[in-house]
């Protein structure tokens, strides 16, 4: 596979442009998470950040690897597709938890954002095991923010 250095650039900075707007936009509920009650083994807050650069970094490179699989152009359209709902369920969510502090409503979209993760990580994996295997830190992040999330909700 020939890479496409411009292509990469774009696949990689839609993500984090995606996760750096709704951290933008939830700035202020972010500190205000700082004085919630949180379930046992919530990390420190600067770990998040780290975590979920490396998580959209991840993404854009599978995103790539996708789009450039020599594989009929209905199945990557359709994994691609996949891919942007799940980055739009990601983008609500931090809006739903940390803005409006609707901690149970937001544990209900992190369910629908897991539900559509493990679908873009399956769709993925089949057209590409590489770029399958970048999302699995991503469905297993997912994961654990559920046990985070309805934590807070219960605590608080």
């Amino acid at each position: 596979m020939k890479s496409k250095p411009k292509k990469l650039i774009l696949c990689l900075l839609i993500p984090l442009a995606v996760g750096g707007l709704a951290a933008a936009l939830t700035a202020p509920g972010m500190r205000e998470f700082a004085d919630l009650q949180k379930p046992p083994l919530t990390p420190p807050g600067w770990v998040f950040p780290v975590v979920w650069t490396a998580l959209y970094l991840a993404m854009g490179l599978a995103s790539y690897l996708v789009s450039e699989a020599r594989r009929p152009r209905e199945d990557v359209n359709a994994a691609l597709t996949v891919y942007a709902c799940q980055l739009a369920l990601n983008f609500f969510w931090p809006i739903l938890f940390f803005h409006f502090k609707l901690y149970l409503f937001a544990f209900f979209w992190l369910v629908a954002l897991w539900l559509a993760v493990l679908a873009c990580f399956a769709f993925f994996r089949k057209l590409d095991k590489r770029a399958g295997d970048l999302l699995l830190p991503y469905v297993l992040w997912v994961t654990f923010a559920g046990y985070l999330n309805f934590g807070v909700y219960l605590l608080n």
